[in-house]
């Protein structure tokens, strides 16, 4: 009586798709802090990852837009990886001036790491010149965290610690543009002081009115 092997079982396509990509995330974010944006080919980034490139040309069309995947991977893995949730809110902590230093500090540490401030950088650049893929990147990225502010500028405004004539867009564009006009130009160091003075000041230019 002859014996039965087990049948072995197929290679599970989706897990390595999965494999692929972060691979592939992961040598397009390396690269690019690496070498720079310009010097980033698709070609490099498929010999990193050890794929072929039409494998990449599978799935995106540019190298821009498997940076920009890449990076809202990344943001959210580190998300992850702090026990954040990509849904929570800016704390209201009842302390309006503790909860915007606490955020705009993490955001600072954010753009002076190394692993963000390359993609980052790349993309805002790229952004520019790529209309398209400037709208994605501020849809998917910059645009919810800026609703994350104006939320908790709105919940501060009917508690009544914020003017409430004032617009909680131009609110925040008081806090978060000074730190990204001084980050882009590279003027001065990004420093948690530097954070907690844009707070003061914004904060005290929104106040109510007597």
């Amino acid at each position: 009586m002859s014996e039965t092997r087990p049948t072995k079982a197929a290679p599970d396509a989706s897990r390595r798709s999965e494999r692929s990509r972060r691979a592939i995330f992961d040598a397009a974010l390396a690269l690019v802090s690496e070498t720079g944006y310009a010097k980033t080919t698709i070609e490099g980034i498929a010999a990193r990852a050890g794929v072929g490139k039409q494998t990449i040309y599978r799935w995106w069309p540019s190298k821009a837009a498997v940076l920009l995947d890449a990076f809202l991977d990344l943001a959210a893995r580190a998300n992850e990886a702090l026990g954040g949730d990509a849904d929570s809110e800016i704390p209201d902590t009842g302390d309006l001036a503790a909860d915007l230093k606490y955020v705009l500090r993490a955001t600072v540490d954010e753009m002076t790491d190394p692993a963000f401030d390359g993609p980052t950088r790349a993309l805002a650049a790229e952004g520019i010149v790529d209309p398209e893929l400037g709208a994605r990147f501020t849809e998917a990225l910059l645009e919810p965290q800026l609703q994350y502010y104006v939320r908790r500028i709105e919940a501060a405004q009917a508690k009544g610690d914020i003017d409430p004539g004032v617009d909680p867009r131009v609110a925040v564009e008081l806090l978060v543009g000074p730190l990204h006009h001084r980050w882009i130009h590279r003027t001065l160091p990004l420093t948690h002081a530097y954070a907690d003075t844009l707070v003061d000041l914004a904060l005290r230019g929104l106040a109510p009115r007597s």
